[in-house]
């Protein structure tokens, strides 16, 4: 067991799967810092790995959105505000990640895609310590914040697919209806 782990993740909405992720880091380290990806459109960047993710369609949720939801549900699972925190962390720019993560840590990562592959490019190349929890297949993936963004856009039921909690949070916000605004689906 490391003293401090980093698991990272846009968490554009915070799904059960994300939660499966952030508990195999957590069963690692005895501090895991919850770095939150594109926390911002200016610390956001273009990337041919995944070149839809920084889309503002793909992050319709602020950081401050974000942090609220996964500190809720990190905490109705029973986790002490002593165990983790939660940052901000520009991914695409690695130059900045001194200024917001212990570059100590040990950053843990799950690989799907290119994406994933890049991901553990950049930090190998920054001399991070780093450990793939798991390598799967895209189509093993499991849930994506993707679908069910189009759940809540839908209308149809989502609420089973992320840990307590998110869902009174994401009504907090008014997140389906924000969803729904920008799809074109919200009634007037």
């Amino acid at each position: 067991m490391v003293d401090t782990g980093v698991a990272h993740g846009r968490f554009q909405i915070f799904h059960n799967d994300h939660l499966k992720y952030l508990r195999a880091a957590r069963a690692r380290c005895r501090h895991l810092v919850v770095a939150i990806t594109n926390p911002d459109p200016t610390l956001t960047r273009f990337d041919a790995a995944d070149p839809g993710r920084s889309s503002p369609a793909r992050n319709p949720l602020s950081y401050y959105e974000r942090y609220r939801i996964i500190n809720q549900a990190l905490q109705e699972q029973g986790w002490r505000c002593a165990d983790f925190s939660v940052v901000p962390l520009p991914i695409n720019f690695p130059d900045l990640y001194r200024y917001y993560v212990p570059l100590a840590a040990t950053f843990f990562l799950t690989i799907y895609d290119d994406w994933g592959e890049r991901k553990l490019q950049m930090f190998e190349s920054l001399g991070l310590t780093t450990e793939i929890l798991w390598r799967r297949s895209l189509a093993e993936k499991g849930l994506t914040s993707s679908a069910i963004r189009r759940l809540l856009v839908a209308g149809e039921p989502w609420e089973h697919l992320t840990p307590p909690g998110v869902a009174e949070m994401l009504q907090f916000f008014n997140i389906p209806r924000r969803l729904q605004q920008m799809a074109g689906t919200a009634a007037p």
